[in-house]
């Protein structure tokens, strides 16, 4: 019970991590939850239910539209109603995303044309389908991820020292963020770097040196790259070195 909890929760991290990212990176993060599907065996055992006698040829005739005004044509989205026909559409829909049979970018412009910007389409496409998906999993698993954890994580005294360099750097990085929200940089790249600094703190909080340290180089990329370097980025580089060291 406590290991497919545990699977099914990394996998919600997953569709989390394909909501927040750059939608160049879609794919690859599409490939990562096709893949977290196959190594847990509670959720292989879902799909392979749900699509095993579900018709997603018919299905696409039926969620794929095509409205025509007689003005304007417009294509849309619409998924299934029941949680078994929704769960195997999602899932043939990324495999055929996976395979390029289907190409992505194509299906954002076409089904999710939103403002014309692919930043746009790509934002709509996670609210609807991705975010569906979490839903539906949390409703098929809620015994199992409300279930307590059978072995109760050991309390750690607090740290005070790690606790005031977390204040100092949730204030930094905030004031950091400001400086990326006014400065010079195209809108659809500022929402990059305000969600790396963003991750950064939350890796700071769970203590994750490796992603505080790969972020970290993500950002001096996005900083370098748009010219962009604050007062303050040489204090808060030097708050997290010294927060490091308390972990």
């Amino acid at each position: 019970m406590s290991n497919t909890k545990e699977q099914i929760k990394d996998f919600l991290v997953k569709c989390d991590e394909l909501k927040n990212c750059k939608f160049i990176m879609a794919t690859t993060k599409i490939k990562d939850l096709l893949k977290a599907i196959v190594n847990c065996p509670e959720l292989y055992g879902l799909f392979d239910t749900v699509t095993q006698n579900f018709d997603y040829v018919s299905a696409k005739k039926s969620c794929l539209l095509t409205v025509d005004d007689g003005i304007y044509r417009r294509h849309m989205l619409v998924l299934p109603q029941t949680i078994g026909a929704r769960l195997a559409f999602i899932f043939c829909l990324f495999v055929e995303f996976d395979k390029d049979s289907l190409n992505f970018n194509d299906f954002l412009r076409t089904y999710f044309p939103e403002d014309g910007s692919y930043f746009a389409s790509y934002h709509a496409f996670c609210d609807t389908v991705v975010g569906s998906l979490q839903e539906m999993l949390v409703q098929v698993y809620k015994d199992v991820l409300e279930a307590p954890d059978e072995q109760p994580q050991t309390e750690v005294a607090p740290n005070p020292d790690r606790a005031a360099l977390l204040s100092a750097l949730d204030l930094m990085i905030s004031e950091e963020q400001q400086f990326v929200f006014q400065s010079a940089v195209p809108d659809e790249d500022k929402e990059g770097g305000i969600r790396i600094l963003g991750q950064l703190f939350k890796a700071l909080k769970s203590g994750d040196v490796e992603l505080i340290d790969a972020l970290i180089c993500g950002y001096n990329y996005f900083i370098l790259f748009h010219k962009c370097v604050s007062d303050g980025i040489e204090k808060l580089i030097g708050t997290i070195d010294e927060y490091e060291k308390t972990l």
